[in-house]
Formats: structure tokens, C-alpha cells, sequence
């Protein structure tokens, strides 16, 4: 009986005469009898249907279709789906089996992200799930994309909430592992501008730069989107003759004379130095601020 045979088609990408296709690898039953597969391609559409690509009867355990930019582009998710039949009896056929879905373009890890402004940096990974060719012989066998970041949904629009490590990353080619044939690595961190302008998103978008390979001309891969959560801005004081209140909210009294460091950033350039003087006390000596410096 052909009804079940479990041959669990499963989709990975090749690199075929200098050009992507896709192969349909699929297990044959054993011992093998003389059977034939008949195996249809699909992709799914923006509306969620699958559209049908291309089919074939094979006697071979796999099936291959190209990435020509036209039928098949970068961008979509395509399913093999096969059926087993006899030679000279079709009508005896299995069930058919779907491969899983498998998305050709630039992948994002993580899809997404959710960071706090607290100056930690976050690894973005950039991965392409198919091989890069090179079109040539000269050094250009490599995919640049120019990353930018925008601000979303604020009420007014402002600079984004995020920076990043690098502008452009470039994918070179190499041999696949599992989902990624390229991949290039980039770190996300969080501004920290003293706002209390509540969790804003951010996105951070990427696209290829004068690609010569036609397949990635008309490709834009998807946004990654980025929540930062907003966290309280500290406050220290320096008042009258002069009290100070620190950051965690110690108090003391410094009535001394000269220019004094009040506060000194360890993880970025930033201090503020005070300039202290006598402003006449009648009892005793009494210091006022009478200027101050920011960098």
C-alpha cells in the first residue's frame, strides 16, 4: 500500500551552475519498489493562499527549482508538497506530504526585541537562509545591506530611540549550516536621553546596496521592530549655601571655597564641575555657587 509512507520532504537551499535553487529532498521508501514522485512547488501569497509554482514527476528522490527573481523571488515562504505513485498505475498514489515552510531572503535574529535605556548592547544577528552567488570573478562576492532606524508611532515625530554598532554589514559567502548561509552580526543599544518620553518603538530596516545579482535588486527583507522602555532619569542637587542631595539621595554640606567635580559620567564623557564662593555670612564663613560647567 502506497497510502503512508512517510517520506518527509524538507526544503534546503544549493547553489546550482552559480545560481539559488531550491531542492525538495525526500526519503524513499524501503527496500525501494519502482515508484515515481510526483512533486508540486508552492509559495505562499500576501493574502495566506498558496500559489502554485511548478510541478514535475521525478523517479529521483528530490526535485529542484530555481530562484529567477520572477517566479520565485527573495521574500517568500515555498512548500514542496509530494506524492508517491507505481509506474503504469497512478491511481495507486500515497498521501501527499508537505515539506515545512521555508522562507528565501534575510532573517533577523531575534525577529524582534525589547531593551531598556539602561546603555546595555544587544547582538542583532543578519542571516541569509540562501547561498550568496557571485556573479563574477573579482572581489565583489558579497551582499551589502545599509541598516537606518526610524522612530514609530510617537505623537511627535522625533529622532529614533535607538542606536546602532554599524551602519552596513556585509554577508560573504559560505557553506549553509542549518538556517544561515551568511551572517553578520550587529549591536543595538538603547538612547539614553534623560526624556521621561515614556516606551517608544523603534525599527530598525535594511536593504541591499547596488547588488549585481539580479535576485536581490527588488528586495527589501523585513523591518525588525524594537520596544524600549523607558526607566526614571536620576537627580542630584547643589542649592543655597550649598546643600547637596546625590543621585541615591544622600545629603551633606560642602561650604568650602574653589571649583569643585560635582558629578563625573564612568561609562561616557560627562561632568559637571561647580565654582563655589564666600557670599558674606555674619556667624561664619558661608559659600554659595556662583557658577558652574557642563561637558
Amino acid at each position: 500500500k502506497l497510502t503512508s509512507l512517510a517520506l518527509h520532504p524538507v526544503i534546503t537551499p544549493e547553489l546550482v551552475q552559480g545560481r539559488v535553487h531550491l531542492k525538495c529532498s525526500y526519503s524513499p521508501p524501503f527496500p525501494e519498489p519502482p515508484v515515481q514522485y510526483r512533486v508540486l512547488w508552492s509559495r505562499l501569497s500576501s493574502s495566506g493562499k498558496r500559489e502554485k509554482l511548478h510541478h514535475e514527476s521525478t523517479p529521483q528522490p528530490f526535485s529542484y527549482v530555481g530562484m529567477d527573481g520572477a517566479n520565485l523571488r527573495l521574500g517568500d515562504t515555498v512548500f514542496c508538497t509530494v506524492t508517491a505513485f507505481r509506474r503504469g498505475t497512478p491511481e495507486q498514489q500515497s498521501l501527499p506530504e508537505d515539506s515545512k515552510g521555508f522562507y528565501a531572503g534575510i532573517k533577523f535574529l531575534p525577529e524582534s526585541l525589547e531593551i531598556a535605556e539602561d546603555g546595555k548592547e544587544h547582538v542583532l544577528t543578519v542571516l541569509s537562509t540562501v547561498p550568496i552567488a557571485c556573479p563574477g570573478q573579482d572581489d565583489s562576492c558579497k551582499i551589502t545591506l545599509q541598516l537606518s532606524t526610524e522612530d514609530l508611532g510617537s505623537r511627535v515625530p522625533g529622532p529614533p530611540d535607538i542606536t546602532l554598532s554599524a551602519c552596513q554589514v556585509d554577508l560573504l559567502p559560505g557553506p549553509c549550516s542549518g538556517s544561515s548561509c551568511a551572517a553578520a552580526t550587529v549591536t543595538v543599544t538603547a538612547v539614553t536621553d534623560f526624556a521621561q518620553d515614556g516606551s517608544r518603538v523603534s525599527r530598525i530596516s535594511a536593504e541591499p546596496v547596488t547588488p549585481r545579482d539580479l535576485l536581490w535588486r527588488a528586495y527589501t527583507p523585513r523591518d525588525v521592530k524594537v520596544m524600549v522602555r523607558d526607566l526614571p532619569t536620576g537627580n542630584c542637587y547643589s542649592f543655597t549655601d550649598p546643600h547637596i542631595i546625590t543621585f541615591d539621595g544622600w545629603r551633606y554640606d560642602n561650604s568650602k571655597i574653589g571649583t569643585f567635580l560635582l558629578c563625573h559620567g564612568e561609562s561616557r564623557a560627562f561632568e559637571v564641575h561647580v565654582r563655589q564662593w564666600d557670599c558674606g555670612g555674619h556667624r561664619s564663613a558661608t559659600t554659595c555657587n556662583c557658577g558652574v560647567a557642563a561637558q
